[in-house]
């Protein structure tokens, strides 16, 4: 990269920032953490542990976006400074570590960005995600169950925490189906753009013949929800059923009726949830799973019915796959909505779905 160019560089990341500046709205976030500190600094801080952890949540969240712009900004003025020293003294050295650093700075810049338009209602909160296996029998199963260590792993490199909710083996591999629970900041924000459906092709291990298959899953995700919404949910409206934990083993499996599984009946919605030994806790936490739930179908409706006042046909089933994993005759996992594509399919099941998630956030605010 030559001089000019990166003094170009360096003027579109200083008008990004001062863009970044104006949308930030740093000082009333300052005042915010001031609040929040404050408030976390009360004795009785702790008395309520899930309202603690949320302003806990808050609190880090907000500091990391003002740090993160501070050192950005620092970053830039500095590379400035070394953009002088680099046109004054001609040193080749000074002009490749410049490169090297506004390539980083930009990389850094873009992830910001990211962070900037997780800014709707309820981005912030953690993620309640289920997996379906389609038809197909072991097949679909066994794709459930690598979509289950693809996201489990994507939120390990994220530094969240991942709770089993629900969990139902398959019957000779995979999983009929699961429910995980996705705590951290924006951690619904970011798997908004999983929910649809997957499909897989690949040469199925378990046909003797050797013959290409194509498995479908679906993915759900909505956010948790604590307090933030009322709904006014009818206990005449509900059929509770309780019954024996099972799962994969070890801590899933307890010996008394703890699981507890919620009818809406009107709804036809069904939430299941056998984390806890306690059925007093499976319960509340189905019921936030259900509340869940019917906010999102709520939304949904809403959505549909702007749909039908434009005229918009909106696609539904197992053919409006958002994204494709091949593994054979060739390596490429492609998402429809966006094109997004990569041939390394090992790395996205080991988690490395960012891109996708980061081009669909993109193609919604552009």
């Amino acid at each position: 990269m030559e001089l000019s160019e990166m003094k170009v560089e360096l003027e579109k990341t200083a008008k990004k920032l001062a863009d970044f500046r104006g949308s930030l709205d740093l000082e009333t976030k300052e005042e915010r953490i001031a609040e929040l500190d404050e408030m976390m600094a009360d004795p009785n801080f702790w008395n309520d542990q899930q309202a603690a952890q949320g302003v806990i949540n808050e609190a880090n969240g907000l500091k990391d976006l003002v740090n993160e712009y501070n050192d950005l900004f620092e970053t830039h003025e500095t590379l400035e400074v070394t953009f002088e020293l680099a046109k004054e003294e001609a040193d080749e050295d000074l002009e490749g570590e410049l490169e090297t650093e506004l390539v980083d700075l930009s990389e850094r810049l873009n992830h910001f960005e990211l962070q900037l338009l997780l800014s709707e209602p309820y981005d912030k909160n953690n993620a309640i995600l289920e997996l379906h296996p389609g038809a197909g029998g072991t097949e679909s199963q066994d794709w459930g169950s690598m979509l289950l260590r693809m996201y489990t792993r994507w939120a390990e490199k994220k530094g969240f925490k991942v709770e089993t909710l629900d969990y139902l083996a398959g019957d000779e591999a995979g999983i009929k189906s699961v429910t995980l629970l996705i705590k951290g900041h924006n951690a619904y924000g970011y798997l908004k753009a999983e929910k649809g459906v997957h499909r897989l092709v690949r040469i199925s291990p378990f046909d003797s013949s050797g013959r290409r298959h194509t498995s479908f899953a679906s993915c759900e995700v909505v956010p948790e929800f604590n307090e933030e919404v009322e709904l006014d949910v009818r206990t005449e409206d509900l059929k509770i059923d309780t019954y024996r934990a099972s799962g994969a083993g070890g801590q899933h499996i307890n010996t008394t009726d703890s699981a507890v599984r919620i009818t809406h009946i009107p709804t036809g919605i069904v939430v299941t949830c056998q984390s806890e030994r306690s059925q007093i806790k499976n319960r509340a936490q189905a019921m936030n799973m259900l509340k869940a739930k019917l906010y999102q179908k709520k939304i949904e409706e809403q959505q549909e019915q702007l749909l039908e006042i434009r005229g918009e046909q909106k696609e539904i089933g197992w053919g409006s796959q958002i994204r494709s994993y091949v593994f054979h005759p060739y390596s490429m996992v492609k998402d429809h909505r966006t094109s997004t594509e990569t041939g390394n399919v090992q790395s996205v099941m080991d988690g490395d779905i960012d891109p996708f998630i980061d081009s669909y956030l993109r193609s919604r605010i552009h």
